[in-house]
């Protein structure tokens, strides 16, 4: 097998490598797994059981 530089494949080769490239979800959304902003303000108490 020759080597081919990647920008001289035909469009079905390139298609090939580069799903291959990409990553597998397996089924997980990933908007869904965005990290909360560390500087945001947040309303919730940081210690609820002390004020008792």
């Amino acid at each position: 097998m020759n080597f081919v530089p990647y920008e001289k494949m035909s469009k079905k080769e390139k298609r090939k490598i580069d799903a291959k490239k990409r990553r597998d979800w397996s089924g997980l959304n990933p908007v869904t797994r965005v990290a909360e902003e560390n500087r945001k303000y947040s309303r919730k108490e940081k210690h609820p059981e002390r004020y008792i």
